[in-house]
């Protein structure tokens, strides 16, 4: 009989997830004032979207509003935006944005229409800021930067008029005529609204709308040398796309009343209106981008996708289905305050999803040789194995089994009290999937190390206790020392040992787990892993789960999650 080395598992086998599964739970406050929206007329079909800046990698908290934004239209039979806010072409770059549609994609979500940038608005956001300007209500400021902080005022003191403020409607035009033309350099002048620089909200406190970038940009080029600024664009970006639902995170709370004074104060197409949640904040992590791209520059981690990040490529290249990731945003809920999370909920919910979902395999990180000495050597018989206990659906493993076997080192002792359950010298203990064996005696190198453990078939024990009635101590795994596939192992844990690395002035460089991440060589696992699928993970018995590595030049598992929460802080 011939081994089967097909893969274990697919991806087509994986998706067992049942609606049933998701939690019952009372509508949030943004699903109340949608469902109210579409009974009182006032929103025949909800329009949402996904505005990231393409300046960095998507994190864990992005994946929750993704979720909340295309969910929320999936709900109500509406339809989500994908639009890439890239106002700022100093720290943007195409790889972002494809990194960004790769992890929406994988996430399981599909935007309407084309992907959208700010960058199609440029010419229309200029025209709107010539428009404020003919109004009165914007003009240059020659400011400098130090300058404008001064004036600015604090939370307690008013600001001051710029000495610009009061130029001409004609100066400002020709003022902004000449930015535009690329006359003045970065950094020399800025168009402000003019709003109220007594405002006890700092953000109406005259903003910017556009300052000078002689940078090129990843859509338009050198066409243009001023780019507008993120307030600026964003609501009138939301109201030509006719956003009905404008859903945003808290920091953004204080922006609302300039966001609708632009909208109010020009001839938009239509009127958005901005909702603010709760961001997603997890303990034992950082999701500064700042933070994170410092880890990825530094070199404190490889790359955006090193599976100790945050980021949706960590997690996906750690081996996270994008099921968990959505369960557990369904999970934490949405509120209207701000709040710390415990990571044990995150891995919580890739644990069951993958104790659900994930093939089994065999897999022995410390090779041990065992000898079986009254097997015969030419002799190669195949054991089965179910794919997963509880899914008739993941095809049943062929194991082959032969003379030499592996064992995991910790699964041998000389000697041993009741309690150690695995193989010691006299005792027996059963092979998972296969035979009884008894251990004779070891065989130890110049060291003293222990390098192969003899012991015996008991024969008919497949599946049966000993017919002398002396049954095993306990079940072991193991693999066959002939037909295996040979692997490196990649052991990840959580990146920081503080629970709130990114608070207050600490230097969260100085909290990186030295445990985060260990290697090991040469493992062994069942003959179907040569030919792991990638993105599938599984489970390795009584080890954890682990997937594929999508980078590494040789054949590598990374550890997805453990069995069960073993960190210690």
């Amino acid at each position: 009989m011939t081994v089967n080395d097909t893969p274990i598992g697919s991806r087509t086998h994986l998706d067992n997830d049942n609606a049933n599964d998701k939690p019952s739970r009372p509508p949030h406050f943004l699903e109340q004032i949608i469902q109210g929206d579409i009974q009182s007329g006032k929103t025949p079909q909800i329009v949402t979207r996904f505005p990231p800046e393409p300046n960095g990698y998507l994190h864990i908290g992005h994946a929750k509003s993704i979720c909340l934004n295309f969910g929320l239209a999936e709900t109500f039979g509406g339809v989500c935006n994908l639009r890439f806010d890239d106002t700022n072409p100093a720290k943007e770059d195409q790889e972002y944005i494809d990194a960004i549609i790769r992890d929406v994609e994988w996430l399981g979500f599909r935007w309407q229409g084309d992907v959208r940038y700010a960058s199609s608005y440029f010419q229309q956001l200029h025209d709107w800021a010539v428009d404020l300007i003919e109004q009165g209500k914007a003009y240059v400021c020659h400011l400098t930067a130090d300058q404008a902080r001064e004036y600015r005022g604090t939370l307690t003191e008013a600001g001051q008029n710029s000495p610009y403020r009061e130029r001409t409607i004609e100066e400002n035009l020709a003022e902004f005529t000449k930015m535009r033309e690329g006359h003045y350099d970065e950094g020399t002048c800025v168009l402000r609204a003019k709003i109220d620089m007594a405002s006890p909200n700092m953000n109406m406190r005259d903003p910017i709308l556009y300052r000078i970038r002689k940078q090129t940009h990843h859509q338009t080029g050198d066409d243009w040398c001023i780019y507008p600024t993120y307030d600026f664009a964003h609501g009138q970006e939301d109201a030509i796309e006719g956003i009905t639902h404008s859903i945003c995170t808290l920091e953004f709370a204080d922006h609302r009343p300039l966001y609708e004074w632009f909208v109010q104060h020009l001839p938009v197409p239509s009127e958005p209106t901005q909702y603010e949640f709760g961001r997603l904040n997890l303990n034992y992590t950082v999701t500064s981008k700042r933070k994170l791209k410092q880890l990825v520059d530094e070199q404190h981690v490889d790359g955006w996708d090193d599976p100790r990040l945050p980021t949706i490529a960590g997690l996906r290249r750690r081996g996270v289905r994008p099921e968990a990731l959505r369960k557990f945003c369904d999970m934490i809920g949405v509120t209207k305050s701000d709040g710390v999370v415990d990571v044990a909920m995150l891995e919580h919910a890739i644990r069951d999803d993958l104790d659900k979902n994930a093939p089994r395999a065999m897999c022995v990180l410390n090779p041990l040789k065992v000898t079986l000495t009254n097997y015969p050597e030419d002799k190669t018989e195949v054991m089965h194995a179910q794919g997963h206990p509880n899914r008739d659906d993941l095809e049943e493993r062929e194991l082959p089994f032969s003379r030499e076997i592996f064992i995991d080192a910790d699964d041998f002792r000389e000697e041993a009290n009741k309690k150690y359950k695995r193989l010691v010298i006299g005792k027996r203990v059963r092979l998972r999937n296969a035979y009884v064996i008894e251990a004779d005696e070891c065989v130890k190198d110049e060291q003293g190390n222990i390098v192969e453990v003899k012991a015996r078939v008991i024969e008919g024990t497949v599946g049966n206790n000993p017919e002398d009635g002396i049954k095993p101590k306990g079940v072991i795994q193991w693999v066959d020392g002939k037909q295996h596939a040979t692997f490196d192992v990649a052991l990840y844990d959580r990146l920081f040992t503080d629970e709130s690395p990114d608070a207050g002035d600490k230097d969260f460089l100085s909290l990186i787990n030295p445990s985060s991440l260990e290697k090991k060589t040469q493992c062994v696992g069942e003959i179907g892993l040569a030919n792991a699928v990638v993105g599938t993970t599984y489970q390795f018995e009584r080890e954890g789960y682990f997937c594929r590595d999508t980078r590494s030049e040789i054949l590598t598992f990374n550890r997805t999650i453990g069995l069960r929460d073993t960190f210690v802080g």
